[in-house]
């Protein structure tokens, strides 16, 4: 079967950094978050922005490295076959390190360990580029994937702390940009370089990026830490960590005829059988790397369980339209790249109407009319075929964008309407925990419908009635998160819009 690879990752920042930035920049520190008066303070985009730039590295690092695979093989001289290994290594390392990183936010500084991981992700991706056979690309790729599972959710825990509630909506309509943009642009721009540069300018393009988030990250951003970290829980740590690694390479080749038959279940079995260990043991232990209880609270449940749903199908949906644009529509990277971007251009617009629908119809209202869109918009791309005007293909991307760039914001925002500051931590890591391992269920569930639809229809490769249904019961399981919103309450994340939650009806 003919395979696309396209990654993402958690996690979430503006195109629009550098224009806010110059106009943000005026020399004082940001208050923390508990300062007098900051409630009064006007919203600034300048913490989101600094954030979201640093965050942007991991994205366009993931969305890029699919294109430049072939040209890599050439001048490393293995099979393009094996360099998929490059991925999984990231991946897996992501998996491996993201439950340390709220505890070492806590214990060193939030700001401090962003600080760490901006430097040692430029410094793999410098690695990267400069290495000269698979091995030293394969451990310059593990360095870059443990570094972004520190960058990933302490940018967010930066964030957390430094903005008051009623802010938030606004800022992760910043943040999260990367999400939404780096699978979309990353495509043309890693077509662009492999083109007409060398592929290690895929990686060298981040060092430029790092060094501005390192001076903006440590001139106007306060470390904000807590003051009792407890010790580090290893056993947590080892049964999370592994659990996770197992889950996510098992997800990443459903579908795929890489690995032994019995190989993909049994790694499925054997991590959510770790996971299910670490759920019995944290409940036996004061300080638990992954706080479980934070699932008791109804709209962090809501925003980590339910968004899932939605998140299986954006992480679903590059791949998917990737695999439709260029091996049915027969267009090239570059062309379905550049189609592809006006879902970013709509994203971008969301940026600023979010917060005010928001405002007008609540959270619970918002997310759970706005699921049954986001469904049908993945639905959509079924009706899309080879004489399908270009209009109408970009009328589609564009509606869709949009509407699932405010469910992102909007999910982004409630997963912290009831989160106390000690719980920040521990939260952050958790919900970015959920959406990785929702992208990558995503993928992997596309590409198994994917199989079975070609095999049913005893095709020699993929064609467009292999991929119909996929986005329709990709569509379908969208709907299933509005269920998860309508029963929250009429209030909830009322304080992110700047009221009292218990002063509404």
């Amino acid at each position: 079967m003919a395979e696309v690879v396209l990654r993402g990752d958690d996690l979430e920042a503006s195109r629009e950094a550098e224009a806010e930035l110059t106009a943000s920049l005026e020399g004082e520190p940001i208050a923390e978050p508990m300062a007098a008066g900051q409630g009064d303070k006007p919203f600034s985009s300048l913490v989101p922005a600094i954030i979201g730039a640093a965050n942007l590295m991991q994205t366009l690092s993931a969305t890029v490295i699919a294109n430049a695979l072939p040209s890599m093989a050439v001048t490393l001289k293995v099979d393009p076959v094996q360099l998929n290994t490059t991925i999984t290594v990231y991946l897996l390392a992501l998996a491996v390190f993201l439950p340390v990183s709220g505890w070492a936010a806590d214990r060193f500084g939030a700001k401090r360990v962003f600080l760490i991981a901006i430097a040692l992700y430029a410094a793999s991706c410098a690695a990267c580029g400069f290495a000269t056979n698979l091995p030293e690309l394969l451990l310059a790729r593990a360095a870059e994937g443990a570094a972004g599972a520190l960058m990933g959710p302490v940018g967010r825990l930066v964030l957390l702390r430094s903005t008051p509630k009623h802010d938030l909506v606004r800022a992760m309509s910043v943040l999260t940009m990367p999400a939404l943009l780096g699978p979309v642009i990353g495509p043309p721009i890693g077509g662009f370089i492999v083109t007409y540069m060398s592929w290690r300018w895929i990686f060298f393009l981040n060092i430029p990026i790092a060094a501005l988030g390192l001076f903006l990250v440590n001139r106007y951003i306060n470390d904000i830490k807590e003051e009792d970290a407890g010790p580090l829980d290893w056993i947590g740590m080892v049964l999370t960590g592994i659990g996770m690694a197992a889950v996510v390479f098992a997800f990443e080749n459903l579908g795929k005829s890489r690995l032994p038959p019995l190989m993909v279940p049994g790694l499925m079995a054997g991590g959510l059988a770790m996971l299910g260990v670490y759920a019995w043991y944290a409940k036996r232990t004061p300080h638990a790397i992954l706080d479980l209880k934070l699932f008791r609270i109804p709209t962090f449940f809501a925003s980590v369980v339910g968004g899932t749903f939605m998140r299986m199908g954006v992480g679903a949906t590059p791949f998917l339209m990737a695999i439709l644009l260029q091996v049915v529509f027969g267009m090239s990277a570059l062309q379905a790249g550049l189609m592809t971007f006006a879902s970013a251009a709509a994203a971008l617009v969301m940026k600023t109407a979010a917060p005010p629908i928001l405002s007008r119809f609540g959270f619970r209202n918002t997310l759970s009319v706005n699921a049954v869109i986001v469904g049908v918009s993945f639905m959509a791309y079924a009706i899309l075929t080879k004489s399908t005007p270009h209009w109408i293909i970009y009328m589609i991307l564009l509606t869709g964008g949009f509407f699932r760039s405010l469910q992102f914001t909007a999910l982004n925002g409630l997963a912290f309407a009831e989160i106390d500051g000690p719980q920040m931590s521990r939260a952050s890591t958790m919900s970015t925990m959920g959406q990785r391992l929702a992208q990558s269920i995503g993928i992997g569930f596309a590409a198994t419908l994917l199989r079975v639809f070609q095999t049913h229809a005893h095709a020699a490769r993929l064609t467009v009635d292999a991929i119909t249904p996929t986005f329709l019961i990709i569509g379908a399981v969208a709907l299933v998160s509005g269920a998860f919103f309508i029963v929250l309450p009429a209030n909830a994340g009322a304080e992110l819009n700047g009221r009292n939650r218990r002063s509404r009806v």
